[in-house]
């Protein structure tokens, strides 16, 4: 099935998506948007354009599995999206995702401007590529 993978960010969140086959999670690309409603609004168009069964959504957990006042943003917002979308949306544990998304473009030494527009997507691949693994265990 198709999934797309939402990296949610305050300022820029970054969006995946996988083949219907579930192998390759590839990244699209990062909105930048801080106002929620616009946020969903250009969300639907993707899903739209791309239909997915399923949206996941990236949880930021704590490193002792404790959850915080973000994570209980990013559980708010996928309940919007998932209401404004009729999709489910599934919360996925996203620890150490942008870590390794940083880890990535150093080793392609990307920087600057072209950075900040890229690591959020990547981070969302990064997501649903741990989610598509995770199914097939």
């Amino acid at each position: 099935m198709i999934i797309l993978a939402i990296d949610y960010g305050e300022k820029r969140t970054g969006i995946a998506v996988c083949d219907k086959n579930e192998v390759l999670a590839s990244p699209l690309f990062t909105i930048e948007e801080d106002y929620v409603p616009k946020l969903i609004e250009k969300i639907s168009k993707v899903a739209k354009e791309y239909s997915p069964e399923l949206i996941v959504v990236g949880k930021p957990v704590n490193m002792d599995g404790s959850e915080g006042k973000r994570a209980e943003k990013c559980c708010d917002f996928a309940a919007l999206l998932s209401k404004a979308v009729d999709i489910k949306c599934e919360m996925f544990d996203e620890r150490m995702t942008t870590v390794i998304a940083h880890k990535s473009l150093n080793v392609t030494n990307t920087r600057g401007k072209k950075r900040k527009s890229v690591v959020d997507a990547l981070s969302a691949q990064i997501i649903l590529q741990d989610y598509i693994d995770s199914r097939k265990k």
